[in-house]
């Protein structure tokens, strides 16, 4: 029995989200403790030149909706990147877990070979569909994550590993 590209990527990307859920809400329960203006920790960020926590949700958001979309031949739902508070970033990741939750298995496996192509601001991005979906689609969820995390941990919300893997 093959492993697929939907069992190899939709439970993971709902872990990691439900997982950066929490963590927002440990976000939340801090600002509250030290009494922190919450945007605060939404607009932080771990080097001037780097995005926001609010867009790290943001593109993680919109990278596994655009790439299912794309796998299965779809039009990615648009959702305004205008979230800025804690429970905005939280309805995000919610909606952005029911989208996964609409796809099937039969709409992603077998995509493996479809041709996807990104049109970046450097030009046009060119690949099959395993390749988005392993070299593009993973790297960039999982960057976009683990930034968040970072930012969560470097302002102090109390957050470890289990955290990040949504197993605590």
């Amino acid at each position: 029995m093959s492993l697929g590209m939907y069992n190899a990527t939709v439970p993971m990307f709902k872990t990691l989200l439900g997982a950066l859920a929490k963590n927002l809400d440990k976000a939340a329960a801090l600002a509250i403790a030290k009494n922190i203006d919450p945007l605060v920790l939404t607009s932080a960020r771990l080097a001037p030149d780097m995005l926001p926590l609010s867009r790290q949700v943001q593109i993680a958001s919109d990278g596994v909706r655009g790439g299912l979309a794309r796998l299965a031949g779809l039009d990615m739902p648009v959702m305004e990147d205008t979230e800025k508070t804690i429970d905005e970033l939280k309805a995000r990741i919610a909606k952005t877990i029911a989208y996964l939750d609409s796809f099937t298995p039969a709409q992603i496996d077998g995509s493996e070979g479809r041709e996807v192509v990104l049109k970046m601001r450097s030009g046009e991005m060119k690949f099959t569909g395993q390749n988005y979906l392993f070299q593009f689609v993973i790297p960039n969820f999982t960057f976009h994550c683990t930034t968040a995390y970072n930012i969560l941990r470097h302002n102090g919300v109390e957050i470890g590993k289990r955290d990040f893997l949504g197993a605590a």
